[in-house]
């Protein structure tokens, strides 16, 4: 009789196409169905976003906005985020199984599957474990992507587990894994595109992907991670690698960029975002009947009521509340 002790067996690699210093690490694996033009997009859709949250977050301190969350040291796995919790991974999972079934009764529909990006905190909610058992079960054409970026909010991945990450979930519920440097972005997009191959076989199945990264933003804009976290660490990512930093290196390598082409880019993606952010700003609320739809395709009695109980609470108090600010007034609710 013997008990499997995890910490007697190895970790689950990291698949990863680049280094640090932006070299490939095996000269016969270049990328080389992608051309270094679209590259250069790539690049400067991981600025914009950089750039994007520096302009948000200060937009939050003086009052413009009321939260956000940013997504430094994050931008080569899912560009922008969102704040509720593991919320969309039974959903994610649902959408699959339903694809699969139209697949099955009308064999002319387009193969499709889903993706489905989440923290490795939400991989610690109950949601995730449901989406993963069902999504196996039904044999779900999805692809899992989890952003593995070290701190669930203030805690730690050392107080969120005691297993070899989030891949090794994937493995006990008899989902194909691949762990990747969420830091490399041909690592990523790599395993990505498998995955798709892959979620599509034999009538569809899922595919859990685990990418590695690290956060160097504070979670929100209602968080101050040196309350939980040393300075210096974050400071140390920083100048040592980021998916932005990597892949200009590779870029530069190239000979496909330089300082000018940077202080350049950035300016002008700091202004398209100020500008936009300015029109933004300049527009009109949605309607306040917009909380109640959406969800039904009828307001149900409930609703019908809770919308009737907002709408004289701000008919009674009118000064407390900008209602101009929303199309249509207190007419649109």
């Amino acid at each position: 009789m013997a008990f499997s002790r995890p910490s007697s067996l190895p970790a689950m690699p990291t698949y990863r196409v680049m280094d640090s210093d932006g070299v490939i690490v095996d000269t016969k694996h270049e990328p080389s169905d992608v051309s270094t033009e679209e590259v250069i997009t790539w690049y400067k859709n991981m600025l914009t976003v950089n750039i994007m949250d520096v302009i948000m977050f200060e937009a939050q301190r003086q009052g413009r906005l009321s939260f956000y969350m940013v997504s430094a040291g994050e931008e080569g796995i899912a560009f922008t985020i969102s704040s509720p919790l593991a919320t969309q991974l039974p959903q994610a999972t649902g959408a699959a199984y339903a694809m699969k079934i139209q697949a099955l009764q009308n064999p002319n529909t387009p193969a499709g599957v889903v993706a489905c990006y989440f923290g490795e905190g939400a991989a610690s909610e109950g949601d995730f474990h449901a989406a993963l058992n069902m999504a196996a079960t039904r044999s779900c054409p999805i692809v899992f992507i989890c952003r593995n970026n070290g701190f669930a909010i203030s805690t730690p991945t050392l107080e969120q587990y005691r297993g070899d990450g989030i891949a090794s979930r994937g493995i006990g519920y008899g989902i194909d894994t691949i762990r990747v440097d969420g830091n490399d972005i041909f690592a990523v997009r790599e395993a990505t595109k498998e995955a798709r191959r892959m979620a599509l076989e034999n009538g569809g199945r899922p595919i859990l992907i685990e990418a590695m990264s690290y956060r160097v933003s504070h979670h929100s804009t209602s968080d101050d991670s040196f309350a939980y976290r040393a300075r210096v660490e974050v400071e140390d990512w920083k100048r040592r690698d980021n998916p932005i930093i990597r892949l200009r290196k590779w870029l530069e390598n190239k000979g496909a960029w330089n300082e000018e082409l940077e202080q350049q880019t950035r300016a002008d993606l700091r202004a398209a975002i100020l500008k936009e952010f300015n029109a933004a700003e300049r527009e009109k609320k949605p309607p306040l009947k917009d909380m109640f739809t959406d969800v039904y395709a009828e307001l149900t009695e409930e609703q019908e009521a809770q919308r009737e109980e907002l709408r004289k609470h701000l008919e009674k108090y009118p000064n407390e509340y900008n209602i101009n600010d929303h199309e249509d007034g207190l007419k649109g609710l």
